[in-house]
């Protein structure tokens, strides 16, 4: 599960039709509510003594059962769900605890503590609905958002929701595993261009084609999710992670990033964990040619970028000996995103002329197979994947190859995420302030003198030492 903040709300939609709700008040805010009631279909009893101008018009229309008299709680019974809508507060709190008692869902205008739902943003293209929800906190968000949203989504939109739900039972003729993808080709293709155009004939046609070709050929996406915001994705990346039937993700890919992730696809965790029982790579291989075999879409999502430490050239290696059609979306390596969002440069004019990504990862026997002489020069920054186990051991061999022991190094720990923590040190003393064995996270080792000008160009989060 993800470590981002619990919602206050859960988002859904409610049926009103034909179920009664009561209004409490008659003027301009109550209006606004009735206007969205009775777009909803419910049977609105209002409750009040006044009434505005356009209240008043769709009470003698018979579009409203007005009920000109105090607010009684025997009003509540019997109600799907209440509204108060009046100028009184102290009417809106006495209306909201009667509507509690009864379990009956309420919604007090301005006054989200009062209430147990709230009323969205919407934006209207019916039979699809947009809303937006700040729970109550930021209305005015809530609308910017929805502003934006109307000039985006064209008005034409609800002739193609109301083709598609005209048209459903044509796809669902189909099997499960297969309706998305004639739906996702017809939206993305000539089908919804042609209705957009008005031309629904040829929306048809192009629906049909679509059912006729519906078993595609499977395709395995190689994504790199980068180091763990969100925010670092590609566009690219995101869409195939939306359109996926499998996704096959290690350790390194952060819960937020996961939560992108198309949520009715099969999710299939493959290890990559220390001192945990991992998936071989052949298997992982096997895996991602068994799925796309059989017709899926398959996303290897991978931390950083899959060609930097991935292992991503093994898999399409394997991939290609089976004709199994991919593609690669790079991401940003942890190196690159961690240094930066520590405020440590990798390069720079007067400290490091050049930057070396090696392996921290020891053998089966704990020892490290590397070049010390070359990772021991000065003018360069030296960054270790997955060193954290053997940061003893590297601190101590680049000593020993000349580096001094007030040489700057650092560890980040699930970089550029909320929980981003650095240690910035030097090579004698960094060992004994990591407990490498305590440490489940992301982690990467930087040295180099680069890594002094955190002090000053620390800018994500706690500026830690």
């Amino acid at each position: 599960m993800s470590d981002e903040a619990p919602w206050p709300y859960f988002p859904v939609f409610l049926r009103l039709q034909a179920e009664p709700v009561l209004l409490l008040g008659g003027g301009e805010v109550a209006a606004r509510k009735l206007r969205l009631l009775l777009r909803a279909q419910a049977q609105v009893r209002l409750v009040a003594r006044a009434l505005n101008e356009e209240v008043a018009a769709l009470v003698a229309a018979d579009r409203v059962r007005h009920l000109a008299a105090e607010f009684e709680p025997a009003q509540l019974d019997g109600c799907t769900l209440a509204v108060a809508a009046s100028d009184d507060a102290g009417l809106n709190a006495r209306f909201a605890a009667a509507a509690r008692e009864r379990r009956v869902p309420v919604n007090v205008v301005d006054d989200a503590a009062a209430s147990s739902f709230v009323m969205p943003a919407i934006v209207d293209r019916s039979p699809l609905l947009l809303a937006i929800g700040s729970g109550g906190g930021a209305p005015v968000l809530a609308r910017r958002l929805r502003e934006r949203l109307e000039a985006q989504i064209p008005a034409a939109y609800g002739r193609l929701a109301a083709f598609m739900q005209t048209h459903r039972a044509r796809v669902k003729t189909l099997e499960q595993s297969l309706r998305r993808g004639v739906w996702e080709r017809f939206v993305d293709g000539a089908g919804a261009e042609a209705l957009l155009r008005g031309n629904e004939a040829g929306a048809l046609a192009e629906l049909d084609a679509a059912i006729a070709q519906a078993r595609p050929k499977g395709e395995v996406y190689l994504v790199g999710a980068g180091p763990g915001d969100p925010d670092l994705l590609t566009f690219r990346a995101l869409r195939l992670m939306q359109q996926c039937d499998v996704v096959l993700y290690d350790r390194l890919v952060s819960d937020a990033i996961m939560e992108l992730v198309r949520r009715d696809a099969t999710r299939i965790f493959v290890g990559k964990s220390r001192n945990l029982h991992t998936v071989p790579q052949d298997e992982i291989n096997a895996e991602l040619v068994r799925q796309a075999q059989a017709g899926r879409r398959v996303l290897r999502l991978k931390g950083g970028d899959p060609f930097i430490f991935g292992r991503g050239g093994e898999e399409i290696e394997t991939l290609m000996a089976h004709g199994v059609a991919f593609q690669v979306v790079p991401g940003v390596t942890a190196a690159s995103g961690c240094a930066a969002y520590a405020g440590i440069p990798l390069t720079h004019r007067d400290y490091a002329q050049s930057c070396v990504f090696v392996t921290g990862h020891a053998r089966k026997d704990g020892q490290l197979e590397l070049h010390w002489d070359q990772l021991a020069r000065r003018g360069q920054t030296v960054v270790f994947y997955m060193g954290l186990q053997t940061l003893g051991l590297i601190c101590q061999q680049l000593i020993a190859h000349g580096l001094p022991g007030d040489w700057p190094a650092a560890v980040v720990i699930d970089g550029t995420t909320a929980q981003q923590q650095v240690i910035a040190s030097t090579l004698a003393e960094l060992p004994a302030q990591i407990d490498a064995g305590s440490i489940k996270r992301p982690a990467l080792l930087m040295v180099g003198e680069v890594v002094r000008l955190r002090a000053k160009l620390a800018w994500f989060g706690a500026r830690a030492p």
